[in-house]
């Protein structure tokens, strides 16, 4: 199925996007929306083509957007609205599924994505968000918001990055309506070693994108030596007294952990933190994508967003075997 016409809410930096277009270039982007200024600068300087709007989404009409798309209805809507709500990485997340739905204003961007997504009906829509939007009690609320509209039948994926070659843990959900099927890369879990294969040292690295030293504070300078593959030097509390960890020191021989937007990764054999361009290589970006702004914002920007082979591999799984 190609000349699809997609429409990408809380887009980001365009990771889900850049995927879809790597799936079936004749398909068209024809808007993005985030109300990230440098999440919306990193996703225009590598989807030129593409209209952006800045705009906080809970207060945007689909009138609007049809108004902008003149009075095209898109194809295919895909949404990453923020996860915080839900997230087990969230100390302070509310304790009921439907107070982080419907009372948290994070979490009412599920709720303004989904709104979105009825008014313009679209032939295919996909929602990524974390794995907990997936337990039986959300499941039943947000298929209660779908109960007017014209899809009859809403599938919640769950979906391992792992599977799809890229070279960290993602497990992640996908509300559509259409059965994403269980996939399996055709090799072994691609490796850190794999991922970070030929990048030279940043401190000698000038013409590669996104790949300056950064060099870490004081209190962790000293013991970054000190730390083996797999320790950490930062633990810390989620929701339901759940252990987290940060600055992790990567396993060349294995797979990363989940990159975040806070994560920070200490180098499999190098005594530093890894590089923005480096947690790019572990979520598949391909080198010459660019992050624009702040390097806070760019890790961020790394870490909350659709791993491009995940979003692909998803594409070609679903639309592309349907058309």
């Amino acid at each position: 199925m190609d000349n699809q016409t997609i429409l990408d809410l809380y887009c980001g930096g365009g990771g889900f996007s850049l995927g879809f277009r790597l799936a079936s270039p004749r398909s068209r982007i024809t808007l993005a929306i985030d109300i990230n200024n440098w999440a919306l600068a990193t996703y225009k300087r590598n989807h030129p083509l593409v209209r952006t709007v800045n705009r906080d989404i809970s207060y945007l009409h689909s009138l609007e957007i049809l108004e902008i798309l003149k009075g095209k209805e898109p194809d295919i809507i895909i949404a990453s609205p923020p996860c915080e709500a839900f997230s087990s990485a969230n100390m302070n997340r509310r304790s009921t599924d439907y107070d982080r739905l419907y009372s948290d204003d994070t979490g009412r961007n599920l709720l303004n994505a989904i709104r979105l997504i009825i008014d313009l009906n679209p032939k295919y829509f996909f929602i990524e968000n974390v794995q907990q939007v997936a337990n039986y009690e959300m499941q039943s609320l947000i298929r209660h918001e779908f109960t007017n509209s014209t899809f009859s039948t809403i599938h919640f994926n769950i979906v391992e990055a792992l599977n799809y070659g890229v070279p960290s843990a993602r497990k992640r959900i996908f509300i559509s309506n259409i059965l994403i099927p269980h996939h399996q890369t055709d090799n072994e879990f691609k490796t850190v070693q794999n991922a970070l294969h030929g990048l030279s040292d940043p401190q000698f690295s000038q013409n590669i994108l996104n790949h300056e030293e950064i060099p870490p504070s004081h209190k962790y300078a000293k013991k970054i030596p000190r730390t083996p593959p797999n320790g950490a030097l930062i633990y810390f509390r989620g929701s339901g007294r759940r252990t987290f960890r940060n600055y992790i020191r990567l396993d060349s021989h294995s797979y990363a952990p989940t990159v975040m937007g806070k994560s920070r990764f200490l180098h499999p054999f190098s005594h530093r933190l890894c590089t923005v361009r480096e947690h790019a290589r572990l979520m598949s970006y391909p080198d010459n994508f660019e992050f624009v702004g702040p390097i806070v914002e760019q890790y961020n920007q790394v870490g909350e967003s659709v791993p491009p082979l995940l979003s692909k591999g998803i594409y070609e799984s679903t639309i592309a075997n349907n058309s």
